[in-house]
């Protein structure tokens, strides 16, 4: 039986220890993510020789990532099959890359059923492209921070500090507030996971090592963003908000944090932003950045003789 624990944050030395070893640029194999996203998807750590292993229940039922480490990862596969039989489950494994199920294939032929969860697709963008908006693709983002800029000329750009994370919180509230009564129920049912999120990201900032910035216009922050190195060449995303009734509010967050990411962390070369869960509003902002990379995300079921 593998000896499963819900993670904390005295985990995150041997995880994030594992996690650098497999070098992974999916969001899922970030501590953060595993640690502030637990109540919502039920996640559990465990660990087997080199290997991190995940079980979480989301949309598709309860499943498992797929290992993360160093090593001869098919014992560990087996260890998890034998784990899913005890639990009443299939096998199921998601988040798994192209080059994930071309193992998973090489090492068990023929024994997984695959399907593509494209809703769970990562944004994945050069930062240099995000710092300087360059070309003609990006024209329109340009104007949107220009006529923030013409019609802000008060606005600054601040790190975000212990002092600063209150007011974050409470313009995030705020945020949700307005939201609600422009969109209604359908916004207040991810007010829910995804504040809880937030707020535990912000109750345990620094030990979580996250960086973050915001915008303020005379004095009141209007937008901020946050996250931390996933990879070794790649930043994640976790959480951005700014007031959609400033025209270029959420233009400026993104190219200044780029910006700021790219002098803080210079071998960076890319910024996750993470999926867009199916929602179309969220899908065509994604896309009007016109990513670099997506990573790709497939689930693998065990097929049952």
């Amino acid at each position: 039986m593998i000896d499963f624990i819900a993670p904390e944050l005295s985990d995150k030395p041997w995880v994030d220890d594992l996690l650098r070893r497999a070098d992974y640029r999916g969001c899922e194999y970030n501590f953060t993510n595993l640690f502030v996203w637990k109540d919502a998807y039920r996640h559990e750590l465990a660990r087997i020789d080199s290997f991190l292993l995940a079980h979480l229940c989301g949309g598709l039922g309860c499943s498992y990532l797929y290992p993360a480490g160093s090593g001869d990862v098919r014992p560990i596969i087996l260890a998890l099959k034998e784990e899913a039989g005890r639990r009443g489950q299939p096998l199921r494994l998601v988040c798994l890359t192209p080059r994930q199920m071309e193992e998973l294939d090489r090492l068990f032929p023929g024994k997984f059923i695959y399907e593509a969860d494209r809703d769970g697709y990562d944004y994945l963008y050069e930062i240099d492209r995000l710092a300087d908006l360059p070309g003609k693709k990006l024209h329109n983002k340009r104007n949107h921070i220009s006529r923030f800029l013409d019609n802000n000329p008060s606005w600054v750009y601040e790190e975000i500090t212990p002092e600063s994370l209150p007011e974050c919180l409470e313009m995030d509230k705020e945020w949700y507030r307005r939201s609600m009564i422009r969109e209604g129920a359908a916004e207040e049912r991810d007010l829910g996971d995804e504040g809880r999120a937030l707020r535990l990201a912000m109750a345990h900032y620094h030990e979580l090592g996250l960086e973050g910035g915001l915008i303020r216009v005379y004095g009141e922050v209007v937008a901020f963003t946050m996250g931390d190195v996933l990879s070794s060449d790649t930043f994640d995303v976790h959480f951005e908000k700014a007031y959609g009734e400033l025209q270029g509010a959420y233009a400026l967050i993104n190219r200044e944090f780029a910006r700021w990411v790219r002098a803080r962390h210079p071998g960076i070369k890319y910024l996750n932003r993470e999926d867009d869960m199916g929602v179309e509003g969220l899908r065509k902002a994604k896309e009007s950045y016109y990513p670099d990379l997506m990573v790709e995300k497939h689930s693998a079921v065990w097929r049952e003789d």
